[in-house]
């Protein structure tokens, strides 16, 4: 598989993660109970549901609505109106921990990147969250959509490209997963039972700046010193969405762990020897919560050690895999953690619908 890397540019900073998370907290065993009455005059074997569910390794996870509110949900126009309130209001949350911590404000920003796989906007949710914010009229948008969980990642480097193209701006990146609004109680897929037990909601917002652009604020995280992206071609129902009537439909392929094992380990290698390094060079592992399988086939192809992704790990259990953000919940514990030290290494790493990879290396 032939990796393409961005050419070396201008250095691009992170300066801060922000993140939000509604106000429902629902442990797993309190969600798998709703759902096993949901189905429970339907569905074939409530027992599997629970297997399923114990399997993903999740305890608990935010959602957006109250359980009672999502049996109101019965059409897709209705879904994504609950979808854009909550968007709205996760979104300015996160932003404005981010800017808060990088010691900005909104008048500071250029460039907004806004991820999303699970809804759909026009305007978009950063048009609206221009006016909720304050943002400059001047500020570009770039709105990117579908590419799952593999978004977050993608949306940092599509940012570092731009800020790298015109030094000394600010630009904003932010994920908004709702997962829980996408649920489909009609579908008895496997596929639809596990990821009503995996995905959670959430929302990230990264800062970024460029070349020659004062922080202003007291810290300053690692530089984006590569990207890289790798397309796997002819595996399109991987991973996604089929669009039905009520909404979004998953699919979710088994072949998603194998996929990452068969192809991460030359990904990550080719993609490090470009820029002059190799697996052992990187002291911090940043990975995708996509599920122990995928986890474990991270770990397994990358030959890593037992703490590499605990962080990753930490992650899953505690709010589940929330799509495109979850990448940047694992990045700002990072951050937060103080561990990074000058002159390390790190790798993030997201796989998603395409079937794709990309990978950001970090270097602080």
């Amino acid at each position: 598989m032939q990796m393409t890397e961005r050419p070396s540019r201008p250095p691009v900073h992170i300066r801060a993660v922000g993140r939000a998370l509604p106000a429902n907290f629902v442990d797993q065993e309190s969600l798998t109970a709703a759902l096993r009455e949901a189905w429970g005059g339907v569905h074939f074997n409530p027992e599997r549901l629970e297997e399923l569910h114990r399997s993903v390794q999740v305890e608990g996870r935010y959602v957006a609505l109250p359980l009672w509110a999502y049996r109101e949900l019965t059409t897709f126009a209705r879904r994504n109106e609950a979808w854009i309130r909550a968007a709205v209001d996760l979104g300015e949350m996160a932003i404005r921990d981010a800017l808060g911590q990088a010691g900005l404000s909104p008048a500071d920003v250029d460039h907004i990147v806004f991820v999303t796989t699970t809804g759909v906007a026009t305007p978009s949710i950063d048009a609206r969250l221009v006016n909720r914010l304050g943002f400059r009229r001047e500020i570009r948008r770039t709105p990117l959509f579908g590419l799952g969980c593999v978004g977050g990642a993608a949306g940092l480097a599509r940012a570092s490209d731009l800020l790298a193209a015109v030094p000394g701006q600010v630009a904003v990146v932010l994920s908004v997963e709702l997962c829980s609004l996408t649920l489909q109680l009609a579908d008895l897929s496997i596929a639809n039972i596990i990821a009503s037990g995996l995905f959670g909601d959430g929302a990230a917002a990264v800062v970024l700046t460029g070349e020659g652009r004062d922080p202003g604020g007291s810290g300053s995280g690692p530089a984006i010193a590569a990207t890289g992206s790798a397309f796997y071609p002819d595996t399109e129902r991987v991973m996604g969405w089929d669009v039905v009537d009520s909404g979004f439909k998953v699919v979710l392929s088994a072949q998603v762990p194998e996929l990452v094992r068969q192809n991460v380990r030359d990904d990550v290698d080719e993609f490090l020897a470009m820029s002059g390094h190799d697996r052992a060079s990187i002291r911090h592992w940043v990975a995708h919560t996509g599920g122990p399988k995928v986890l474990q086939a991270f770990e397994s192809a990358l030959e890593l050690p037992e703490a590499a992704l605990a962080r990753s790990w930490k992650s899953l259990k505690e709010v589940g895999n929330l799509s495109s953000a979850s990448v940047l919940f694992v990045l700002a514990d990072l951050l937060a953690s103080g561990e990074p030290a000058e002159g390390d290494l790190g790798l993030l790493m997201a796989m998603g619908p395409g079937f794709c990879s990309e990978l950001v290396l970090l270097q602080w």
